[in-house]
């Protein structure tokens, strides 16, 4: 069974994503108050293997690759050498290799980008997509639901466990992804789905918005340095690895510089905006005053999302999609505090 072949008759999957399982109302619904399983087909995995791909890659993140613990999941970005990020990844250890997972729409232009970097280090570096699927499982009950698949239960946030072929990430208390053998994919899912709710992709991204997590979409490369998006807040950034594209000016940011634009959390009614859509302040004489990270629709109307934002325009007064007319930004807090 292939993840794709979940999607609804008549969904889009270009890009990996499709709106709702059944009824993405009563899913956004079930994630919020219950459980929601959700192939994951907006997301790829790269895998580097070789027995240079390690320290390839860790010249190359923004976090501490060679450092990560057997059953350490970690963040880490990709940058130019402006200090701007072209891909984020949720990263972890396969036995010797390490996986890069990042948005679907993104993964070939950054295995090709990445792969210039390997020049005569013993590194390979693959789209594993296929061969290793995966499936998101969060909510109040999926710990009970994993216990009840047989499934391995990492202990804390941001750690891995493994068994029978299987690997299981656990990203929050709530949430847990499931990277397991094409072939066990069925089997898995005619488990978990009698104690979760199917569901598409936008609910998966909803936890992503409410736990303050930044995906880099095509229509936000370049956007941003790390702490725009609250990277260093949330794991994705080492200030003691070494070099790396643009770590300078990332250094430079957090230690001498004065950082005028920070990620946060908000609601609007009104559809959801596309990655990327300005944001315009009160303050900025007509000019945008930040992006939109991620958005997606709400059960009843309106929408939430992230948004990188010039921290004085929050302050002066509203902050609007599009432009001065358009829908009005309502903040909500974040999971962890802003720094300065």
């Amino acid at each position: 069974m292939m993840l794709n072949d979940l999607i609804p008759s008549g969904a889009s999957a270009d890009d990996g994503q499709f709106p709702a399982m059944q009824d993405a109302a009563a899913e956004m619904r079930a994630a919020q108050q219950g459980t929601v399983l959700v192939p994951l087909t907006h997301l790829a995995r790269l895998r580097a293997d070789g027995e240079d791909a390690a320290t390839f890659l860790h010249n190359l993140m923004t976090n501490d690759v060679k450092g990560m613990p057997v059953d350490g999941v970690r963040s880490a970005g990709f940058c130019t050498a402006k200090g701007r990020l072209l891909a984020t990844f949720t990263m972890w250890r396969d036995g010797d290799a390490t996986v890069l997972q990042l948005p679907r729409a993104l993964a070939e232009p950054m295995r090709k980008k990445l792969s210039m970097y390997i020049l005569r280090s013993k590194a390979t570096l693959t789209d594993a997509t296929g061969a290793m699927p995966a499936l998101g499982l969060a909510g109040r009950d999926a710990e009970a639901a994993l216990q009840a698949a047989g499934l391995p239960v990492p202990a804390a946030p941001m750690t891995q466990a493994a068994a029978d072929g299987v690997r299981v990430l656990r990203l929050a208390n709530d949430r847990f992804e499931i990277v397991l053998p094409a072939d066990r994919l069925d089997a898995v899912w005619s488990v978990l789905s009698s104690r979760a709710t199917p569901a598409g992709t936008p609910t998966w991204r909803w936890f992503d918005i409410r736990d303050g997590l930044v995906s880099v979409w095509p229509g936000t490369q370049e956007e941003f340095v790390p702490q725009m998006v609250n990277f260093e807040l949330t794991g994705g950034v080492s200030f003691k690895k070494g070099c790396y594209p643009g770590q300078e000016i990332v250094a430079r940011t957090q230690y001498l510089g004065k950082l005028k634009r920070r990620m946060y959390r908000a609601s609007a009614d009104c559809p959801p905006p596309a990655a990327g859509t300005p944001v315009h302040g009160v303050d900025t004489n007509g000019q945008a005053c930040g992006v939109v990270v991620d958005a997606v629709a709400l059960p009843d109307g309106g929408c939430d999302l992230l948004a990188v934002v010039q921290m004085s325009s929050t302050e002066a007064g509203e902050v609007r999609i599009g432009g001065l007319d358009g829908p009005v930004l309502r903040f909500t807090a974040l999971p962890y505090a802003l720094g300065e």
